[in-house]
């Protein structure tokens, strides 16, 4: 899968992000602190990496910010995109199964090595739900 990685820093997991999901067969394009010559800025980077989604060029992003919490804003704001701010495993298999989520976003301050690895393999193992009611609260976030 290409899956599309923006930090703004490359402090925490920002790094081991990359490595981890080139280490699991991913092609991994890189944005912001993680590609040198961009502009590294959260706003920007994630963006970045939420419009290769929305535009086709990956099918998956992993957006990093300190807290997370502006990662997923800047991708949220990209249309098509659904981000979920994941600080465990169990929120990460729930973003992918409930909400269809198609970019993660990460705090690169509470993300340890550790966790890092259960959200990845909880996130990429997530299949999105076909439960009716789940489908239409999906369908209903392209409306509003």
């Amino acid at each position: 899968m290409r899956i599309s990685v923006a930090a703004d820093s490359k402090d925490g997991v920002a790094e081991r992000v990359v490595s981890e999901l080139r280490r699991r067969g991913h092609e991994v394009v890189t944005h912001g602190a993680l590609n040198d010559g961009e502009r590294d800025d959260w706003a920007w980077a994630c963006e970045l990496a939420a419009r290769d989604v929305s535009e086709g060029r990956a099918e998956q992003a992993v957006v990093c910010c300190w807290t997370g919490t502006g990662a997923s804003i800047a991708a949220n704001k990209v249309p098509g995109v659904r981000a979920a701010l994941c600080v465990d495993a169990y929120t990460a298999d729930g973003a992918r199964k409930w909400n269809d989520a198609n970019v993660l976003a990460l705090s690169l301050r509470l993300t340890s090595d550790v966790v890092l690895d259960e959200i990845l393999d909880a996130w990429l193992e997530g299949r999105p739900s076909s439960d009716p009611a789940d489908v239409a609260n999906v369908a209903h976030l392209d409306a509003i």
